[in-house]
């Protein structure tokens, strides 16, 4: 117990270092980032930092970021039928983010809550994976071909809230990594950890992803200290910093905020990549 204190300490202190990272743009700063733009957001069942359950302010908070690719998790009643909380018809007419596809369900917007939502491109191909523990997780691995241009594999998880049960997750995702192809691929949702160094079970990632990006606080949206929520690439150099979407809105419409990045769909540079690992060994 004392163990998790310290680590939860430190935890929150590394939030407080970058606390800049969650404050608001600054007025006539653009929006909108040139790239493609990935993002990922746990809407809380709707429910907001009120307790007021308000899909629309969801739905207004998927418009400001704009995204390219965005993946949602909690969009769906948690037991039974799992039915979906959002208007995707409508977020799709006014916004242009269609659904990527699932099989074997009715009522339900994603796989165990979780939902990509894609802007003009093509999808290749779709698994849905139940991810081991006592919690029902799951991830949603999606290929998208890109209009804007550029093929990418999204895996939209969402880990238990229990160590042993992350530690499993995170295993079976590495392993699902292995495949032999070298898509670019982006991993992102609400991980659940918020212990640094050893203790961490991202650390089980680093095989699949590299070393990890600084972590951003999210959570919660009224006062961000923890980085529940997480975005991170196969591939040095294919995303750049991440950050909050720190919004009025966004700060009462879920207990997360959303998390964002632009990615590079550019082959890497050779020779820059073998100097920037030469530095860093």
């Amino acid at each position: 117990m004392r163990k998790n204190k310290e680590s939860l300490r430190a935890s929150i202190l590394e939030s407080l270092k970058n606390r800049k990272k969650s404050l608001p743009r600054p007025a006539g700063q653009p929006e909108r980032p040139q790239g493609t733009l990935i993002a990922s957001y746990n809407v809380h069942k709707c429910v907001g930092a009120d307790r007021r359950f308000d899909p629309e302010r969801i739905s207004r908070v998927i418009h400001e970021i704009d995204a390219d690719v965005i993946g949602l998790q909690e969009a769906d009643t948690r037991f039974g039928e799992r039915t979906g909380l959002l208007d995707l018809r409508r977020l799709e007419r006014e916004s242009g983010l269609t659904p990527v596809p699932i099989a074997g369900t009715r009522k339900a917007h994603g796989w165990h809550g979780n939902v990509v939502l894609f802007r003009q491109g093509t999808v290749r191909d779709v698994h849905q994976i139940k991810l081991p523990g006592l919690e029902p997780r799951g991830a949603l691995i999606a290929e998208i071909e890109l209009a804007r241009g550029g093929s990418i594999r999204i895996i939209a998880a969402h880990l238990g809230l229990l160590h042993r049960s992350r530690a499993q997750q995170t295993r079976l995702i590495v392993d699902l990594m292995t495949d032999g192809r070298e898509m670019p691929t982006i991993l992102l949702g609400d991980l659940n950890e918020w212990r640094l160094g050893d203790r961490s079970s991202l650390n089980t990632f680093q095989n699949a992803f590299g070393p990890l990006p600084p972590a951003v606080p999210s959570f919660p949206s009224t006062l961000p200290l923890l980085a529940l929520d997480r975005i991170m690439a196969n591939r040095r150099g294919m995303i750049s910093a991440v950050e909050v979407h720190d919004t009025p809105l966004a700060r009462v419409a879920s207990d997360h905020l959303p998390i964002k990045a632009v990615v590079s769909l550019e082959p890497p540079d050779t020779e820059t990549e073998v100097r920037s690992q030469a530095v860093q060994a």
